[in-house]
C-alpha cells in the first residue's frame, strides 16, 4: 500500500538536504499528482542547498590559498560609522575546508540570520577574539586609529588560544603595528587586504558577523540605560529619530563628540 501524502510529505520536509535525492527516489514512481508536486519541491530545494554550497566554496578562495599555514585569520569590523557607541572589531580563524551555510557579509544578512549564524561561528571557530574601542578613545585618537587599535585587540585575544597568526585577511586595509605585538615571531606576519572582503572570504564573513552582532547587542543595552535615541534600533546611526533627540536634548554620554560637532555646532565646542 502506498504512503499517505502526509507521511511522503512529513518524509520529505524532515530530510536534510544531503538525504533528499534518497527520499525522493522512493517515491519517484508515484504518480499521484500531489506527490509529484512534493517531489518537485524537494528537488528544488535540493537545487537551493546545493546551490548555497557553492556559493560558499567560492568563498574559500583565499583561505585555500594560504592554506598551508597554520593560523589564518579572518578580520573585520563594525561601528565606524555611528554617531555613538563603540567600534568592535572580530579576528576568526576557521578549521581548513570549513563550511557555514548562508554565512555572508553581515550587511547582506537579516538581524535573525546574523543571530543564528553567531553561535555556530564561534562553535566552528579554531578561535577568535573580540576588540571594543569605546567612543572616548574614538573622539581622542580619531576613527581609523581606533579602529586599527580594536582589530590589534582582536588578535591579540584570538593569539591567547592558537598564538601568533600567520596571515591575515583584512576587508580591505593593511592594519599597521601587528608585527609589534608579536617580538617573538620570526617570520612576517602576512596582511591581505581584500576589498569587499567580507564578501569574497568566508573567514572574514565570519570575523564581519561576530563584529556586528557583539556591537549591536551592547548598542541594545545602551538603548536601554539612555532612552529616547532609539539605539536598539539604529545602532548608533543618524536615523531620523536619534538626529530629533540629539538635537532637541543635546548628546548623552556614549556619544563621539567628534562626529556630532556638525550637527550641535557651538553647544559641542
Amino acid at each position: 500500500m502506498a504512503d499517505k501524502i502526509e507521511q511522503i510529505k512529513e518524509a520529505l520536509g524532515n530530510a536534510a538536504p544531503e538525504q533528499l535525492e534518497d527520499v525522493v527516489a522512493r517515491y519517484a514512481d508515484d504518480t499521484r499528482s500531489s506527490v509529484v508536486k512534493l517531489i518537485e519541491q524537494a528537488r528544488k530545494r535540493k537545487e537551493k542547498f546545493l546551490a548555497e554550497c557553492a556559493r560558499v566554496d567560492g568563498m574559500l578562495v583565499y583561505e585555500r590559498e594560504y592554506a598551508d599555514y597554520s593560523v589564518v585569520c579572518g578580520i573585520d569590523e563594525v561601528g565606524r560609522g555611528p554617531l555613538a557607541g563603540p567600534v568592535v572589531a572580530a579576528c576568526v580563524v576557521l578549521p581548513k575546508g570549513c563550511r557555514i551555510l548562508y554565512l555572508n557579509d553581515s550587511k547582506q544578512l537579516s538581524e535573525k540570520k546574523r543571530e543564528e549564524l553567531f553561535p555556530e561561528i564561534l562553535e566552528k571557530a579554531l578561535g577568535y577574539g573580540i576588540g571594543c574601542v569605546s567612543h572616548t578613545v574614538i573622539d581622542e585618537i580619531n576613527i581609523l586609529q581606533a579602529t586599527y587599535r580594536a582589530m590589534r585587540e582582536a588578535i591579540l585575544k584570538m593569539s591567547e588560544s592558537l598564538g601568533a597568526p600567520d596571515v591575515l585577511l583584512n576587508d580591505a586595509v593593511t592594519i599597521p603595528g601587528v608585527q609589534e605585538l608579536f617580538p617573538e615571531k620570526k617570520e612576517v606576519i602576512r596582511q591581505v587586504p581584500i576589498i569587499k572582503g567580507d564578501a569574497k572570504s568566508l573567514s572574514i564573513a565570519a570575523a564581519s558577523v561576530v563584529a556586528k552582532v557583539t556591537r549591536d547587542r551592547m548598542m541594545i543595552e545602551f538603548d536601554k540605560v539612555y532612552p529616547g535615541y532609539g539605539f536598539a534600533g539604529n545602532k548608533g546611526y543618524g536615523s531620523a529619530e536619534h538626529m530629533k533627540k540629539l538635537r532637541e536634548d543635546g548628546p548623552c554620554p556614549i556619544h563621539r563628540r567628534s562626529f556630532i560637532k556638525g550637527i550641535l555646532g557651538e553647544a559641542d565646542k
